[in-house]
């Protein structure tokens, strides 16, 4: 029967060649990459402006994803993600007090990149992928979109800094990269942060990006989450083999359940500044963590924004 994002990719390829074009969807796509400047030299803009060169390619790519996947959540094969993800945007991403700790930036990229759906188990982002082969995508706009996909959330080390790069290395491992924050948080050594890491998107950048706000653990030390994401991935095993060889990447990326990694979020704020959101708590340790009660629900005290 083939993947969703075959159907979704050959659906777009069938409409290209159709006589019968809807000019009004026509019309709405063309408005809203015009409103989102991507019609324009936006790109231009980002690279002439204070923006890292290797941040602005990467705020480019996600807001080109973006209105890919809101003209792809219309499909009826999308049907499966829009239920998925507009249950856990009304979950998690409420529109009155209490404002929720899930940034717009964390929830966009578990919406586009990580949350799956239907029976192939596709992302957002592999629809696109698919997708941007019917289109005159540039190439290198469709290779940062894989280096996004491929991407996930992750528990770092803070090692120190570099300048004014901050140096990150992930919990259990040895290996340190050298990392641009735009949020401005500079942090301190020894923290642990819980972030998404973005690599370098060509050969003229050397250094990653921390793509979202960082949640930086409170009160944990680094053992704690390497005894933690152990215990996650032999309860995972017990279920069901996990057909990858790279099995934390997986747990990372995809959670025990879908809305594993929100809930952890949720369940584990204590505080922010507007640079950094504060965490504490292990996810599998319900007494650790300050807003986790019988059904998981998140009960902050007060109105708190976060962006």
């Amino acid at each position: 029967m083939g993947s969703v994002a075959n159907k979704i990719a050959k659906r777009i390829a069938a409409q290209g060649r159709s006589k019968v074009v809807d000019l009004a969807a026509w019309r709405e796509g063309k408005e809203i990459a015009h409103e989102s400047g991507l019609d324009t030299d936006y790109l231009k803009d980002l690279l002439s402006g204070d923006h890292d060169p290797c941040h602005a390619l990467y705020i480019f790519a996600q807001n080109a994803a973006s209105i890919l996947g809101e003209q792809i959540s219309a499909m009826r094969e999308a049907r499966g993600y829009v239920r998925i993800v507009g249950a856990a945007e009304d979950e998690y991403m409420p529109s009155g007090p209490p404002i929720s700790p899930l940034t717009a930036s964390y929830f966009t990229m578990w919406a586009l990149f990580d949350a799956r759906f239907g029976s192939s188990r596709e992302t957002m982002g592999t629809c696109i992928l698919h997708a941007t082969r019917e289109f005159d995508f540039p190439p290198w706009l469709s290779d940062i979109f894989g280096l996004i996909q491929k991407s996930r959330m992750g528990f770092y080390v803070h090692c120190g800094m570099d300048g004014e790069l901050v140096r990150l290395r992930e919990v259990g491992t040895e290996e340190t990269v050298t990392c641009h924050v735009p949020a401005g948080y500079a942090g301190r050594s020894g923290q642990i942060w819980f972030v998404r890491l973005l690599p370098p998107p060509n050969t003229l950048c050397q250094h990653h990006i921390v793509f979202i706000t960082p949640y930086v653990i409170q009160s944990y030390l680094e053992q704690d989450f390497v005894d933690y994401l152990e215990r996650e991935l032999a309860r995972m095993e017990l279920k069901r083999a996990l057909k990858t060889d790279d099995r934390l990447g997986y747990l990372l990326k995809y959670g025990p359940d879908i809305n594993h990694w929100n809930e952890y979020i949720m369940c584990a704020y204590s505080g922010h500044q507007r640079e950094a959101i504060f965490l504490t708590g292990i996810p599998d340790v319900q007494g650790s963590l300050p807003h986790a009660t019988g059904d998981k629900r998140y009960h902050p005290d007060g109105e708190t924004t976060f962006h």
